[in-house]
């Protein structure tokens, strides 16, 4: 099985690395995603995939854990709710606009690796995320690349 590498950003005073460990079994439903090239790239994720989490909106921005993916895309529940603050109401129940995956938490980092280290680092200069204008909620990594973050984090603490 080849494992696929991603960097996924939230929002940490809207879900963060926190809320996934508090969640029930670590683990949550990664919803709420309204870019189509995002979307995409979630449709392509495989159990297994690992996963940098990055805190986005805050300052420093930063790379704060690891996941996985433990369940493949699905049609994003949120999409179809009239309460929910992500509902379309022109997504159709048989044909979905948006779709969902369910990750876990693995580890937090030792430390946090923020956006000028990551953009500091020569190794890491053709990462998605230090690029200008490639600021997308969800983007691929190399293994590479994902090792790399996990070095400059001082690898992964205990979960």
């Amino acid at each position: 099985m080849k494992r696929h590498y991603w960097l996924m950003k939230s929002e940490p005073d809207v879900f963060g690395y926190e809320h996934l460990v508090a969640a029930p079994g670590q683990s949550e439903l990664w919803d709420g995603v309204r870019n189509y090239q995002a979307r995409n790239l979630m449709r392509e994720m495989k159990v297994g995939d690992r996963a940098l989490f990055y805190h986005s909106s805050t300052r420093p921005p930063h790379v704060f854990g690891v996941m996985e993916i433990v369940r493949e895309a699905v049609p994003d529940p949120t999409q179809f709710d009239p309460e929910s603050s992500h509902y379309d109401p022109g997504s159709d129940p048989d044909d979905p606009r948006w779709w969902a995956v369910t990750v876990r938490a693995l580890a937090p980092l030792k430390k946090i690796v923020s956006l000028d280290d990551l953009k500091a680092n020569p190794k890491l200069a053709d990462m998605r995320i230090v690029q200008r204008n490639q600021r997308l909620s969800i983007q691929p990594a190399t293994r590479a690349e994902f090792d790399e973050v996990i070095r400059m984090g001082g690898g992964l603490a205990k979960p």
